[in-house]
């Protein structure tokens, strides 16, 4: 049987990060005059250059049509209380730019674009706050918000989850702009560029560092999906084991990457030799699945699942720590026993009958014990 292993893309994981070193990237920031200081000093700072290969460009906006650079992977709109935000983002998706509205107060800069004719779709305004429903009149709801802001109020930093509606979370813009409202603005902003801007996602981590953590966690997330998924499907003895190592590998390498700490040959060599202990953590799963062979899936699902986010996850922690590609793989491989002892005392209990879902509570449970370590 061939097995869905795709080697090169490990091979390729391992060295993309000389290539996206010298990809060239071009980015154009707009700031509208209207938006609060707080934000636009955070995400020019954000966009500061890192790479000799990156064009950063910054400028204001006016009524006059903006004039896109057709070399530009990606437009920033810093936005305020301005009527034109919509028709500006408008017209550079026209020309083919992707293109996100950053600010402080997303609800009105949404509603003030729609009552103006262009609306943004709501996956391009980003906020430190997540999108909330919307009811009631455009029209009313934009005059009263408008109204406010011209009274001085609506300055606070309550959340939409706190507020008693829409309305009243929207008075509440231009949200404050704390280091927790920053590191959430900062998440968001990352999560746009690794979604609108795929094909570049690497270069858009090693050139601006707040794309670092969410391209690393879309690793660790897609990968413990595919590995759960893996669990659950192969049924051939031994089958599931080389898939899931591989996957693991090439997750590691890319979050290596992400924080730019290339692996030569002899560490690629140590970190493989810490990963093919899945051969360890596949003996716990069949050993846990004969005790319970009804939920023999859930188990093999599970140890797949919870492996991989723990290892993901501690490899996260460490590079955000400033630590370098030397204890890596003791990092790793601590992470995997910790997973594999929480995954298979999960799995071998009723809880285990929740499959997945115990999967990601000893992936939780592992990393805690960790990070208490």
């Amino acid at each position: 049987m061939q097995l869905p292993v795709d080697i090169p893309a490990v091979i390729k994981a391992a060295t993309d990060i000389e290539t996206a070193t010298k990809t060239p990237l071009a980015v154009s920031v707009f700031i509208d005059d209207t938006a609060p200081g707080d934000v636009v000093g955070h995400v020019r700072s954000a966009f500061a250059s890192a790479g000799r290969h990156t064009r950063v460009t910054i400028s204001y906006l006016d009524e006059r049509p903006v004039v896109p650079y057709e070399a530009d992977d990606m437009a920033v709109i810093v936005a305020g209380t301005s009527d034109f935000i919509g028709a500006q983002a408008a017209r550079l998706r026209e020309a083919g730019i992707p293109v996100m509205v950053a600010t402080t107060m997303p609800s009105l800069v949404r509603d003030m674009a729609e009552a103006f004719g262009a609306p943004i779709p709501e996956g391009d305004v980003v906020s430190p706050v997540r999108a909330s429903s919307r009811v009631g009149e455009v029209a009313g709801k934009l005059a009263a918000r408008v109204g406010l802001r011209a009274a001085g109020e609506g300055a606070g930093a309550a959340s939409p989850e706190g507020a008693a509606g829409p309305d009243a979370a929207a008075a509440a813009e231009p949200y404050e702009l704390d280091d927790e409202a920053a590191s959430a603005l900062d998440r968001r902003m990352g999560e746009w560029i690794i979604a609108a801007c795929s094909q570049k996602k690497l270069a858009f981590a090693l050139a601006f560092p707040f794309v670092r953590r969410p391209l690393s966690i879309d690793a660790v997330n897609a990968t413990a999906l595919q590995n759960g998924a893996v669990g659950l499907v192969l049924i051939i003895p031994g089958a599931d084991m080389p898939v899931m190592t591989l996957n693991q590998a090439k997750m590691l390498l890319q979050i290596a990457a992400a924080y730019g700490c290339p692996l030569n040959g002899e560490r690629i060599k140590e970190l493989a030799a810490v990963v093919g202990g899945a051969f360890f953590c596949r003996n716990v799963a069949r050993s846990v699945a004969g005790a319970v062979p009804v939920l023999g899936w859930a188990v093999r699902a599970g140890v797949g699942y919870a492996g991989t986010v723990a290892m993901g996850r501690a490899a996260i922690e460490y590079f955000e720590a400033g630590g370098d590609i030397v204890g890596f793989a003791s990092v790793v491989q601590k992470a995997r026993d910790e997973a594999v002892d929480v995954a298979s005392a999960a799995a071998a209990t009723p809880a285990g009958q929740r499959a997945l879902g115990v999967a990601k509570d000893a992936a939780q449970a592992a990393f805690a014990r960790l990070r208490a370590q």
